[in-house]
């Protein structure tokens, strides 16, 4: 029987070995039942919450061709983390008589093997909407403290060791002109606006909104909740 891998991790603080790893255990998983794996199907950075997947989708619309018969995921949840995509698109699988198969979990073809997948697949939903509230609430509470929570730093602010605002002392600020201040009139974002004013911002250790001068090269900067 031939079979393709499907991989997935949700964010960008993940990393390649995340899906290095899925592919390990699943070609495993196909050498020890005798399957041919045809093709590897990755979704980098893209959450399971949504079927909005570019690769996710294509391997659904590659398995009305007849290519292969086995789609090997690491776990349940790569495939999808809301009951009602799971089983939308594994009926459309069905359909086109291609078998959903899980690495790392042992689910048998009997009664029993429905009960138990739809208790990972309940509680793969379960711990991805769990984890959002205690992301939000942990963001909010920091707010709260007046702690910094990501994306761009405001004008006029520096983030502290103890990562809490802090307003640039006034004498930092006295060697700027009125014309250095972001422009956000008519169009101009700070983005836009004039380079060596930008660069004496930057010496005075006052940061505009795309915090220039606070970020290390490649690092996004973000602002407060």
């Amino acid at each position: 029987m031939t079979a393709v891998i499907y991989a997935r991790y949700s964010t960008d603080s993940q990393r390649e070995e995340s899906i290095e790893g899925q592919i390990r255990e699943c070609t495993a998983y196909a050498e020890k039942n005798g399957f041919t794996v045809v093709k590897h199907y990755i979704d980098r950075a893209v959450s399971a919450k949504t079927d909005n997947r570019p690769q996710f989708q294509q391997m659904i619309k590659d398995s009305e061709r007849g290519i292969f018969d086995v789609i090997i995921v690491w776990k349940l949840d790569r495939f999808a983390r809301n009951r009602y995509d799971s089983a939308r698109y594994k009926t459309q699988l069905k359909r086109n008589g291609v078998k959903l198969v899980s690495a790392t979990e042992v689910i048998s073809a009997g009664p029993e093997g429905i009960i138990l997948e739809s208790v990972l697949e309940g509680y793969a939903e379960y711990y991805s909407a769990d984890l959002s509230e205690k992301v939000v609430r942990g963001m909010t509470e920091n707010a709260l403290k007046g702690k910094f929570t990501g994306d761009a730093i405001p004008f006029g602010y520096t983030i502290n060791a103890d990562r809490r605002f802090e307003n640039v002392l006034p004498q930092k600020a006295q060697g700027l002109q009125e014309k250095d201040r972001p422009q956000t009139v008519a169009g101009r974002s700070c983005g836009q606006s004039d380079h060596a004013a930008c660069e004496r911002r930057c010496r005075h250790g006052i940061h505009h909104r795309q915090g220039h001068g606070t970020a290390r090269p490649g690092e996004h900067q973000p602002s407060p909740l």
